[in-house]
């Protein structure tokens, strides 16, 4: 099975490795950037999903391993899971300049890639980082919840079906929240303590 998630996995990277229509590509060209696919298990049970890669996650085409990275390995570490052992990805694979937020148009232009990543790697539990992960994931599997704000849904598990059976969702603040608001970073450990029960299975 993993064989197969594995190739699957490399005909999405090889295609947006090629993704010439995206308004981003010429930018990552230009910068000698990555297409930035995700990282991780493919067999993993927990999926993690933040909105766009930023500088270094760019210039080494791995999600989360910049500053907000060390905050999400943190999280993790918090509840002694390993970053191996779940997959790490994003809504946009590429950088978008200056690190600001994600045009709608590349969302709908991503968001197919990243569908398919749900699909090969099936997990359990959907992570959402940031308002526009969570908004794209509860849109997309049609919950009741899909209107709410982050502030109201935080650490919350929202349950949504999927193709392959049902699916938590927890939505939480995105870890550079605690970079430059450091009172939110009590609350981004306590929300990811939901993860708990889904830790070594």
């Amino acid at each position: 099975m993993t064989d197969d998630r594995a190739a699957l996995m490399e005909q999405v990277r090889e295609e947006l490795d090629n993704l010439t229509e995206s308004p981003l590509y010429a930018f990552r060209k230009e910068n000698d950037y990555f297409v930035v696919v995700g990282q991780g298990s493919l067999d993993a049970n927990i999926m993690i999903i933040g909105e766009a890669p930023g500088a270094t996650e760019a210039k080494r085409g791995i999600p989360f391993c910049g500053q907000s990275g060390r905050v999400l390995d943190e999280l993790l570490a918090s509840i002694n899971l390993d970053r191996e052992t779940v997959y790490i990805t994003n809504i946009v694979k590429d950088r978008p300049p200056d690190n600001r937020n994600p045009h709608k148009k590349e969302i709908r232009l991503y968001g197919p890639f990243l569908d398919r990543q749900i699909d090969i790697i099936q997990p359990q539990v959907i992570v959402t980082l940031g308002s526009f992960a969570m908004k794209f994931i509860l849109e997309k599997f049609d919950s009741d919840q899909q209107t709410g704000k982050i502030s109201a849904l935080h650490g919350q598990r929202i349950p949504v079906g999927a193709s392959y059976g049902q699916v938590d969702v927890v939505a939480l603040y995105h870890p550079a929240v605690s970079l430059y608001n450091p009172g939110q970073r009590d609350t981004l450990f306590e929300d990811f303590k939901v993860l708990e029960p889904f830790v070594g299975e």
